[in-house]
């Protein structure tokens, strides 16, 4: 019997992976340099960051 699993092409080309790794990062980045307060979740599916969520906390003085 023969494995008929799809092929992910993705996954079979590492250049397309490193790209995919260098634009999320770049991306990360570009949200830490604006953020002076707050989180950033990342959510990967599939070894590929496929959302960012930032909260941005204001903070008032009293």
């Amino acid at each position: 019997m023969t494995d008929q699993r799809p092929i992910d092409y993705r996954l079979s080309r590492p250049d397309a992976a490193r790209i995919d790794i260098i634009a999320s990062v770049d991306k990360v980045r570009d949200v830490l340099e604006h953020l002076r307060f707050g989180s950033i979740t990342l959510t990967v599916h599939d070894a590929r960051v496929v959302q960012i969520d930032v909260t941005e906390k204001t903070r008032l003085t009293a």
